[in-house]
């Protein structure tokens, strides 16, 4: 009988405690679902934050031509001015913040088509193309002496960050999914020997030939680039010995 006893106090007692836990959830969650997998929300936050980017860019854009046409017209009447807008003028091809034409020399890299079989003696990591690759061949071409450069569709200066993760490319605060497609206008004969004599970019061709990840070059005889969009201060920098 005592257990008996022991067993129907205990009872309420649980379900009392029991009932205050859901409680606080339900006051804690208010309505929503506590384990929601944020991992499932990222790819929305992503296209959202692009789309935010985007509309950035366009108003950057514009705010930049409304300065160069208020400068024109000020400097007009300003000696000084005139001086700063003509120095500024002689700069921006290779500061970048000028729209450039001239030969080019393109890049593609792309993930092994796999048809989702791993090769033997190799994992997913060996088959999909990574932060360094790209990093190897632009490092390549600003050595080989490439005058400008986009990486997609952005115009990328030296101070440029390339960023990968997993098997997209975070450029500027746009995604991008490969192919990967690296342009730099310069001497073509140059860039495609600095390409080619990289010992990064080497790497990654060995990897082309043992696991058939892409690699593409070609070459143009004119193509057009559009003005850097990014900012040009440095937030973070250090002088060194």
């Amino acid at each position: 009988m005592a257990g008996q006893r022991g067993w129907a106090l205990g009872v309420p007692l649980v379900a009392a405690a029991a009932g205050l836990l859901f409680a606080m959830s339900a006051g804690a969650s208010r309505g929503s679902d506590l384990r929601a997998s944020s991992g499932l929300a990222l790819p929305d936050v992503i296209r959202t934050q692009t789309r935010v980017v985007e509309r950035k860019a366009v108003q950057v854009r514009a705010l930049t031509s409304d300065v160069a046409r208020l400068t024109d017209t000020r400097a007009a009447a300003d000696p000084a001015l005139a001086t700063l807008a003509a120095q500024v003028d002689t700069l921006g091809a290779a500061v970048g913040t000028e729209a450039v034409t001239g030969p080019a020399l393109t890049v593609e890299l792309n993930d092994a088509r796999t048809g989702g079989r791993i090769p033997d003696g190799y994992t997913v990591d060996d088959v999909i193309v990574h932060q360094q690759d790209v990093q190897a061949v632009v490092n390549a071409m600003w050595a080989a002496g490439a005058e400008a450069m986009t990486i997609q569709d952005q115009r990328v200066i030296a101070s440029s960050a390339v960023r990968c993760v997993g098997n997209t490319l975070i450029l500027q605060g746009r995604v991008y999914s490969p192919p990967y497609v690296i342009t730099a206008i310069g001497d073509v004969p140059t860039l495609r020997a600095g390409v080619e004599s990289d010992r990064g970019v080497a790497i990654y061709r060995e990897y082309v030939d043992r696991v058939g990840l892409g690699y593409r070059v070609t070459q143009s005889a004119g193509v057009t680039m559009p003005a850097f969009a990014g900012g040009l201060d440095l937030r973070y920098a250090k002088i060194t010995e």
